[in-house]
């Protein structure tokens, strides 16, 4: 009796942290209006997007722009565009993008957050062969307000594998963005291969 394998959302589940609460959500308007007397912090939320006319335009919200890999080894960065259409996005996974064999390379995300604050953001991924785990990437994104400007985040550098046998196949990744309040921001499966060249 043969079984397919299903995919494993346990996998991608974040971590928790013992002893840590979610704290108390607010809105922007209402971080605005405490402490309206202390001008000192009052500047300071300004600068961290938190200010009276920030946070009026509905519910909070995370728009991710881009994915990419970036390596000394590499003229100019891969881009996942993902405000792409979810069809054009399932065929990343079948047409596969090439990683040179044995470099050190990043990951990151651009992002955009809209009208509330987003707090606990986590990037997580899972890099399967042949349907077995070979990599779990989970990294805490942090907390970010509502600003126009995309933000950047860059993880730890890997160094991609090497050899004749690392270089027969493809590998498929599932990469999540999800934040404290198990809100999922991205989930989709992308594919690479490796190769003696980008």
């Amino acid at each position: 009796m043969s079984q397919t394998q299903e995919p494993n959302d346990d996998e991608l589940v974040p971590t928790q942290t013992d002893g840590y609460k979610v704290g108390q959500s607010r809105t922007v308007a209402e971080l605005a209006a405490l402490d309206k007397e202390d001008e000192s912090l009052q500047r300071w939320k300004q600068s961290l997007g938190i200010g009276a006319s920030a946070g009026s335009g509905g519910a909070k919200k995370v728009v991710l722009r881009t994915l990419f890999l970036s390596s000394p080894t590499l003229a100019k960065p891969i881009v996942i565009d993902l405000t792409q259409p979810p069809v054009e996005l399932a065929k990343l996974k079948k047409e596969p993008i090439t990683i040179k064999e044995g470099v050190e390379y990043s990951v990151g995300i651009t992002f955009v957050v809209e009208n509330e604050i987003i707090s606990g953001l986590k990037y997580l991924q899972v890099v399967k062969r042949s349907g077995i785990r070979v990599d779990k990437t989970e990294a805490m994104l942090g907390s970010y307000g509502p600003q126009a400007t995309p933000y950047e985040k860059i993880f730890a550098s890997e160094e991609s594998p090497s050899g004749m046998l690392a270089r027969s196949g493809s590998y498929v990744v599932r990469s999540r963005v999800i934040d404290d309040d198990d809100q999922v921001w991205l989930d989709f499966e992308w594919g690479f291969k490796l190769g003696k060249e980008w």
